[in-house]
């Protein structure tokens, strides 16, 4: 009977813990249960760190190419980081193939790097093909430095989304960043997925 009994806590706990494998969400990111921006235009979703913010208002406001921001609170770290740091999202106007994602993601931050930083030399720190979900996506990042010495770094991942359109996000944080904006806005483009 002790053998009996036993053997059914065994299996009822072997049942429990499949269970909850099978209906967990998987998400065991550094923003996992963080409020998140579900953009629609560009059918992405990403998560919103402590100490950003998301404003919804502002969004329509933004450059036609961008679709949804968050930036870090005023006053919410990194002291020494003086551009402060954004995170935005948009839809390419362009269906990208995964075989072109390379070039023009590439392409896409060195345009955005001499937007917002312009007569500024950059250099490609890294460039690799990535995953947004199961879609095709490639991610670069720069380094953008002026005369002076200070430095900034642009990131961006482009992603595939279907046979109709390619999207977008990319985080920009500046002069001096530091190890926490590196991490947060990394952790931003890491917990982007496909809606």
């Amino acid at each position: 009977m002790a053998a009996g009994l036993t053997a059914l806590v065994v299996l009822l706990a072997g049942v429990g813990t499949l269970t909850w494998w099978l209906t967990r969400d998987g998400d065991d990111s550094p923003l996992a249960g963080r409020p998140r921006v579900n953009n629609t235009a560009a059918g992405l979703s990403y998560a919103i760190p402590a100490g950003w913010q998301h404003d919804a208002a502002k969004d329509s406001g933004l450059l036609s190419a961008f679709t949804s921001q968050i930036a870090r609170k005023p006053g919410a770290g990194a002291e020494d980081d003086a551009l402060g740091a954004a995170v935005m999202a948009g839809r390419s106007r362009q269906v990208i193939p995964a075989s072109g994602l390379r070039q023009q993601t590439e392409r896409a931050a060195r345009s955005n790097a001499e937007f917002f930083f312009p007569d500024r030399p950059t250099t490609l720190e890294d460039s690799h093909p990535a995953k947004v979900g199961n879609q095709p996506a490639h991610a670069v990042t720069l380094k953008i430095t002026d005369p002076k010495g200070s430095t900034a770094h642009l990131r961006m991942t482009v992603v595939t989304i279907d046979n109709h359109h390619t999207s977008f996000v990319m985080g920009v944080y500046g002069d001096t960043p530091s190890a926490t904006t590196d991490h947060e806005v990394d952790a931003v483009l890491h917990s982007t997925t496909v809606r």
